[in-house]
C-alpha cells in the first residue's frame, strides 16, 4: 500500500532519534577512521617502543680512503759502458767465433784469420806484462819477488838462514809450555832413520821430544820412551813414525807430519802451525792422554 507523502519526514525524524546512540557512539572511532585513510587496508601496527629500551643505532664506520695508485716507475738509464770493455768484449767474441768456425771447418782461409786474431790478442796481454812489471819495479808493494821467499840466489843465502834463526827462536819460546810428541814403532826401519833428526832438533831448538812406543819396542836416543796408553788410538795414529805439536796444560794436539822429515821441515811446519789458529787442534783429557 503505498504512503503518502506526507508522511515521509516524520518516518525520517523517528529513523534518525532511533539511530542516534549508534552514530554517536562510532563517531570517534569514525573520525579516527577517515582521518587516517592513508594507511588504508593496513590497520595492523607494532606497539611502540620505549625509548629506553631502543638498541643503540649502529656506529658510523668512516671507509678508508682510497689508495693512490704507485707513480709509474720510470726505467733506469742504460750505463754507458767504458770503450775499452765494448771494445774486449767485442774481440773476446770475434776470437771465439772464429775459433768455432776454424774447428767446425779447419779450411787453411779459416784457421789463418783465428791465428791472425789469436796473434792480436797475444801481443796485447804481452804489452800488459811489460807494463806490469815496469810498475811493479817502481813500486816495491806490488813486486811479488819482494814478498815472501826471494827467488834470487844471493838473496836466498841471507834470506834462510835469517829464517831458520827466526824459526829457532819461536820453537824455542814455544817450547816452554809445548811438546813434541814422537810416535814409533820398534821394528821400523823409518821410525830408526827419523829418530837421530829429532834427537838434534831437541838438542838444538830446546824442545822436549817426548816418544811414545806402540808396539812397546825401543828406540835408540830416546831411553824414556814411554808405552803407547791409549793416546795413538784416540788420534787415529795409523802410519809410524808421526809427530804431533802438545800443549800439555791444555791438552790440545795438533799434527805435525808423517814420515820421516828434514829438519827444515819440522822448522817450518811447527812455526806455521803455531801461528796459525787452534781450531785444528784435537783437545784431549790430560790425564787421560798421559799429558800430566
Amino acid at each position: 500500500m503505498t504512503q503518502p507523502l506526507s508522511l515521509l519526514p516524520n518516518v525520517l525524524v523517528l529513523a534518525l532519534a532511533l539511530a542516534w546512540p549508534i552514530v554517536g557512539g562510532a563517531q570517534g572511532a569514525s573520525a579516527r577512521y577517515w582521518a587516517d585513510a592513508w594507511r588504508g587496508w593496513h590497520f595492523y601496527e607494532d606497539p611502540e617502543i620505549d625509548p629506553a629500551e631502543r638498541p643503540p643505532a649502529p656506529a658510523k664506520v668512516t671507509p678508508p680512503p682510497p689508495e693512490l695508485p704507485e707513480p709509474p716507475k720510470l726505467p733506469k738509464a742504460p750505463v754507458a759502458k767504458p770503450p775499452e770493455l765494448i771494445e774486449f768484449e767485442r774481440l773476446q767474441k770475434s776470437l771465439e767465433e772464429t775459433r768455432t768456425i776454424a774447428i767446425m771447418r779447419p779450411t787453411e782461409a779459416n784457421v789463418r784469420r783465428y791465428m791472425a786474431l789469436e796473434a792480436q790478442v797475444v801481443a796485447r796481454a804481452s804489452t800488459f806484462a811489460d807494463v806490469a812489471q815496469r810498475v811493479a819495479w817502481a813500486t816495491p808493494e806490488l813486486d811479488p819477488t819482494l814478498q815472501g821467499r826471494p827467488v834470487n840466489a844471493k838473496a836466498l843465502e841471507v834470506f834462510e838462514p835469517l829464517q831458520m834463526a827466526q824459526r829457532s827462536e819461536s820453537i824455542s819460546a814455544l817450547g816452554r809450555d809445548h811438546v813434541l810428541f814422537f810416535f814409533f814403532r820398534g821394528d821400523c826401519p823409518y821410525c830408526h832413520a827419523f829418530a837421530p833428526t829429532l834427537e838434534a832438533f831437541q838438542a838444538r831448538h830446546g824442545i822436549k821430544v817426548v816418544a811414545i812406543s806402540v808396539d812397546g819396542g825401543g828406540m835408540p836416543g830416546f831411553p824414556d820412551a814411554r808405552r803407547d796408553n791409549g793416546i795413538a788410538t784416540t788420534l787415529n795414529v795409523s802410519q809410524v813414525p808421526a809427530v804431533y805439536l802438545a800443549q800439555p796444560f791444555t791438552g790440545k794436539i795438533t799434527p805435525i807430519g808423517f814420515g820421516v822429515l828434514s829438519e827444515t821441515q819440522l822448522l817450518e811446519r811447527i812455526a806455521t802451525v803455531s801461528a796459525a789458529a787452534t781450531d785444528t787442534a784435537t783437545p784431549l783429557i790430560g790425564r787421560h792422554a798421559g799429558l800430566r
